[in-house]
């Protein structure tokens, strides 16, 4: 499998993805919108195909003659679920269909959310067969979204990878975490019973989303286009879950914050600061960061994983524990200047 088509490729994921393509060998078109900023990968031997998700003949000439495709193109935030929906279920539906309607159809892998499989209770991973419970409107449109391929499946070979949070160099969501310890020496932990967070490393991702198109498992699905196990599902998360909590106690050792507090928001002041946020970005129009739906997902009691199919499947075991990786990260952040 050589010939790779990915949407998302400017963002934080799909540069990285696209460099490791590109380092290997791999012949890869870039699916983009007319505005993407493509600074970081014009200086690699990529085609790039300019349009939009939701232009059936477009999508239909960009799958041509690809042997993979990886969906990374999503929205992350937005003020209601129909806007949501609008990229995460009805773009995906329209790129599987798409692959679909090629005499040859590549393999479909589609990058969803641990949002789309719901937290689970303390003490207990959520395993790949599981039956998916969102709590976020995020994750509800990232399910649908995975639903929307299923449609599809029985003509088109499909995998879905569930990441975690991401992090890594260029990374900008998790960046504030970084930025908190290491310029005011706190953990802001919102509730007092710190969920339980399962992460990945962007190359550790990277290398998922490679091996998951070269020899994962493909999902079957039933006569009622349901998936009848939890095979052709990866859960991309590292094997290490910390809480919340201590995964600010880890940053406080990697930075080196002898003094470093761990600031706890009570449950009613969480909501509040949520409605405050979610308030100010849709009077002043700007980017969603921290709002309800946001909430809802950290209120919850833990969002640990399994990596069951990642091991069995992938033969992939994580090299660069994840202490290790934080600090890589941490590195990259002062060497760029992004932290002093």
């Amino acid at each position: 499998m050589n010939r790779y088509l990915i949407t998302g490729a400017t963002g934080f994921i799909g540069t990285h993805l696209t460099e490791m393509l590109v380092a290997r060998g791999k012949t890869v078109r870039c699916l983009i919108r007319e505005t993407s900023d493509t600074s970081l990968l014009e200086n690699l031997d990529i085609d790039f195909v300019k349009g939009s998700l939701d232009d059936r003949r477009f999508l239909s000439e960009s799958v041509r003659g690809v042997d993979v495709v990886i969906h990374l193109a999503g929205r992350t935030n937005a003020f209601t679920l129909g806007d949501l929906l609008e990229v995460n279920r009805d773009g995906t539906y329209y790129l599987a269909e798409a692959c679909a309607s090629q005499a040859r159809p590549p393999v479909l892998i589609v990058v969803s959310s641990i949002a789309a499989a719901g937290p689970v209770a303390r003490n207990q991973v959520r395993m790949e067969y599981d039956n998916p419970r969102p709590v976020s409107n995020y994750g509800f449109s990232k399910r649908a979204g995975e639903c929307a391929a299923l449609l599809f499946a029985n003509q088109v070979a499909t995998s879905i990878v569930r990441p975690g949070m991401v992090f890594g160099e260029r990374n900008t969501e998790m960046f504030p975490i970084f930025q908190s310890m290491a310029v005011m020496g706190s953990h802001l932990v919102l509730g007092p019973a710190t969920p339980r967070v399962s992460l990945i490393h962007v190359a550790d991702l990277c290398e998922l989303l490679v091996r998951v198109a070269e020899r994962g498992q493909r999902i079957i699905v039933d006569d009622k286009l349901q998936a009848v196990s939890g095979d052709g599902i990866y859960f991309g998360v590292c094997d290490e879950a910390p809480s919340y909590a201590r995964l600010g106690s880890i940053l406080k050792r990697v930075i080196g914050k002898r003094g470093a507090r761990q600031a706890t928001l009570p449950n009613p002041m969480t909501w509040l600061l949520g409605v405050i946020f979610e308030l100010v970005t849709r009077v002043l129009g700007s980017k969603v960061t921290l709002n309800l739906d946001k909430i809802r997902e950290a209120q919850c009691e833990s969002w640990e994983c399994s990596v069951e199919n990642v091991i069995n499947d992938l033969e992939y075991e994580f090299p660069i524990r994840l202490k290790a990786r934080l600090e890589q990260t941490y590195k990259w952040y002062r060497s760029n200047e992004w932290l002093r």
